[in-house]
């Protein structure tokens, strides 16, 4: 919306500031970040006497986790609220990329507002049928991914690229679609399952977003894109906006969300920033970067997965409890020390995905 001030531009020069998409960046990050700290407090108050008793502790779970009963739930929405405000400000409207991610933040969003709903209401850990939510979520990304293909260069647009080689590209086609849904609703469902200790998702989604946001603004950008040898992908600069208001919101929640939480993420603000990352990757072309970027989602969704595998062929389980943050509590390791050397582990990570913007 600010974008509109340019206009203005020739009778006053400093609202030329507003052209250039790191100012905006900046921008989109304090204000939602100051639209978090200013309505937080409220919404928590709210959502605590809405729920009553809370987000329902697994009973299998850690001992330390019991302490945590009667914490409320769906605090993603403190967060969509600074997204979503701080980019209809700052973000440039007439671009179609911006609304397709955020279709994918709010779908997503919705799907796990619902889950949470049910599991508040039902008093258990056991939500949405698994099923019919990714058949939603697939749906969701699908159109979205249609979207991203259809509003990009042919045949460019359908294609996967991959790290660390500047002139291979893999043409899928149609196939691109399936592909590109699987790689948002991947995203969604590993930082969802990623959510289960106070600040153990939210700094590596702040972490992965900033390094998007660095992809997209250069990825975006003709000369950068030449200078890097890295392929150009029109409009995804702005995007950048969208992931410093991700940020932004990030510290927001964290402040709320520090040990102990006054509430949970939940699956209203995981399976959103999730796919928000995913939608981000699809459409600046490294959807492979981010499976390096976000490798301690692809970690934690992994355990899972092969958690229920072995699980269902031999009874028996090869980690103490899944998802394998859970492991490491089993193992004795204090919540604070698995979520700063989880912490670690992303930051790490995230500057071997950067890496591949030169090393090719």
């Amino acid at each position: 919306m600010l974008l509109l001030l340019v206009g203005l531009a020739d009778h006053f020069s400093a609202f030329n500031v507003f052209r250039y998409i790191t100012f905006r960046t900046g921008g989109a990050l304090i204000t939602s970040a100051l639209i978090v700290f200013m309505f937080g407090p409220a919404i928590i108050n709210s959502l605590r006497i809405r729920q009553g008793r809370g987000q329902p502790i697994r009973a299998d779970g850690p001992q330390t986790h019991f302490k945590k009963a009667g914490t409320p739930t769906m605090g993603g929405l403190m967060m969509l609220t600074g997204i979503i405000g701080s980019v209809l400000l700052w973000g440039n409207l007439a671009s179609p990329l911006v609304w397709v991610v955020m279709l994918v933040t709010l779908g997503f969003g919705a799907i796990g507002f619902y889950d949470d709903y049910l599991k508040v209401t039902k008093q258990s850990h056991l939500g949405f049928s698994g099923k019919i939510r990714l058949l939603i979520e697939f749906i969701i990304a699908g159109i979205a991914a249609y979207v991203i293909m259809r509003t990009g260069t042919e045949p460019f647009s359908s294609s996967l690229t991959f790290p660390f080689v500047k002139d291979f590209v893999l043409h899928l086609g149609i196939f691109f679609v399936p592909f590109a849904a699987f790689v948002m609703v991947g995203a969604g469902n590993a930082v969802n399952m990623t959510d289960g200790l106070d600040g153990l998702a939210i700094v590596p989604v702040m972490v992965a977003a900033a390094s998007f946001g660095v992809i997209a603004y250069l990825a975006g950008n003709a000369v950068f894109a030449d200078y890097l040898q890295i392929h150009f992908t029109p409009g995804t600069g702005e995007l950048s906006v969208v992931l410093g208001a991700v940020i932004g919101a990030g510290l927001g929640f964290l402040w709320f969300n520090a040990p102990p939480a006054a509430i949970f993420m939940g699956d209203t603000g995981s399976l959103a920033l999730g796919g928000l990352i995913g939608a981000v990757a699809v459409a600046a072309k490294h959807e492979i970067v981010l499976a390096i970027i976000g490798g301690l989602f692809v970690v934690e969704i992994m355990s899972v997965i092969i958690q229920v595998a072995w699980f269902k062929l031999t009874g028996k389980r090869v980690f103490l409890m899944a998802p394998i943050h859970h492991h490491f509590e089993k193992l004795g390791w204090t919540e604070s020390q698995v979520v700063i050397r989880f912490w670690i582990i992303a930051v790490i990570l995230a500057l071997i995905g950067l890496s591949t913007l030169k090393l090719r």
